[in-house]
């Protein structure tokens, strides 16, 4: 059965995967109440598991390294009071070879090696360059469907990643290229990090230390 996550979980968690968002964002990630969110933000900041940082007119939250103890502790309770912990992994197991793909695509998809110059930048004039990426990335959404599915059967917060990239990659295809990999829309490349970020949250894995 499908469990829901409580709402100081989900306000610490969206500042954990989208790394630095104002409110409104964060309260947009899981569709929680704004002014509610607002609130636990500031106890979680008396508490010294978030902080707020302002610059060049824009502000945001972001964890500090305590709130990233909290969280994953947060996080393993939560996995081990629904019993989904084998399947988190397996789904994360299955996601590594996924993971791998989506970085050479959008490696690709910014560089176009040429005589001369690996690191050439792609300037997207060569059509089927850019639309073997895409296809590639097709691939990786239809792969996408049944992991999500599988992590949203363990937990309602893993739900909606398959259709956001769906979406991005969408708009991709239409000819949009920003939606491929710009952080500042909900790009494939973004979703995919956020979903990255959710998993090796959840499992208190480190990053840089996979495969």
């Amino acid at each position: 059965m499908t469990r829901n996550s409580p709402h100081d979980l989900l306000v610490l968690h969206a500042a954990r995967i989208t790394g630095f968002a104002d409110t409104p964002v964060i309260a947009h990630r899981y569709g929680l109440d704004e002014a509610e969110t607002k609130e636990t933000l500031r106890d979680a900041e008396a508490r010294g598991w978030v902080t707020h940082t302002a610059f060049a007119g824009t502000g945001g939250w972001s964890l500090t390294e305590t709130g990233r103890a909290e969280n994953e502790r947060r996080l393993a309770a939560e996995l081990t009071r629904v019993g989904g912990a084998d399947e988190v992994r397996g789904a994360y197991r299955d996601f590594l070879p996924l993971n791998a793909l989506l970085l050479r695509a959008c490696t690709d998809w910014q560089l176009r090696p040429a005589a001369g110059d690996r690191l050439a930048v792609n300037d997207h004039s060569d059509p089927t360059w850019d639309a073997r990426i895409l296809h590639e990335l097709a691939g990786i959404d239809r792969a996408l469907t049944p992991l999500a599915d599988r992590l949203g059967n363990v937990l309602t917060r893993f739900r909606g990643y398959d259709t956001r990239f769906t979406f991005a990659l969408a708009r991709a295809r239409a000819g949009d290229g920003a939606w491929v990999d710009r952080t500042d829309v909900d790009s494939c490349h973004r979703v995919w990090f956020e979903l990255h970020e959710d998993l090796i949250a959840t499992l208190g894995l480190d990053r840089n230390a996979e495969p």
